[in-house]
């Protein structure tokens, strides 16, 4: 049975009288050959438009001693700097800064859009725009990027020779380090997908049954998770990338 299919029967003994609230409904849009899914692409946008903007204000009128936006932006910068210090290294973790920094703030926004702005208000032909992060699509997408790094690094380390680790230290785990490489992504796409979409419905369906008091501790709880997992994400990412990395330098020292 497919993962939204279970979402609505868990979900539709609760939401059976509110015809508004819903999992799975979506709007694409048909160019040529090409679907593209309209609410995915609307909010992450969205999202990308908030982060240049943000950026472009904060470095407009740059001031020594910082202050306001510049300052927060700094901040952001030093904390997402000693995620990937702590999960790369020292020596290598410089380049990979506005990798996983990116991956970060787009899966912070993105969460945080999802249980601030009242994306409802926005009518779309079907469903209704959510948090990108919502759809299993986004999540995979960023997943599969994260595999393309921890490739890269490990290429551009070692050559060819990076793929002989999947006989080390003997061909006999040759099946087991082949699907470790596949369960990465998918463990990375399904948990930030499953908790952000998740926390969106119980907060819906909160929202609906006791609409005033307790879905606000539900909602300062699900910001708090939300950060979390875009914090997961972007420490992973950094630990693969440096695992490839490091692979590398023992052998070199070797």
């Amino acid at each position: 049975m497919h993962m939204l299919d279970v979402f609505n029967a868990i979900s539709s003994p609760l939401i059976a009288a509110e015809p508004d609230l819903g999992v799975g409904e979506h709007f694409y849009w048909q160019i040529g050959n090409l679907t593209i899914h309209g609410q995915v692409f609307l909010t992450s946008w969205f999202v990308i438009a908030v982060l240049v903007v943000a950026s472009l204000l904060a470095t407009r009128n740059l001031q020594r001693v910082p202050s306001g936006l510049q300052n927060f932006m700094e901040y952001a910068l030093e904390f997402v700097r000693d995620i990937a210090k702590a999960q790369i290294g020292e020596k290598e973790y410089r380049p990979w800064v506005p990798f996983v920094g990116t991956l970060f703030l787009f899966i912070f926004v993105s969460n945080w859009s999802g249980a601030l702005l009242p994306w409802k208000i926005v009518e779309v032909p079907e469903g209704e725009l959510a948090a990108p992060t919502n759809d299993i699509n986004t999540t995979v997408a960023l997943a599969l990027l994260t595999s393309l790094a921890y490739f890269y690094a490990g290429i551009s380390k070692r050559g060819l020779k990076y793929f002989s680790r999947y006989i080390e230290p003997t061909p006999i785990l040759l099946p087991i380090n082949i699907l470790e490489d596949f369960t990465k992504p998918l463990s990375l796409s399904f948990r930030l997908f499953g908790n952000i979409l998740a926390d969106e419905l119980v907060v819906a369906v909160l929202v609906f049954l006791v609409p005033l008091f307790i879905p606000l501790p539900v909602m300062a709880l699900g910001l708090f998770t939300s950060a979390i997992q875009a914090l997961i994400f972007a420490t992973l990412a950094g630990a693969y990338i440096g695992e490839a990395i490091e692979h590398g330098e023992e052998e070199a020292e070797e």
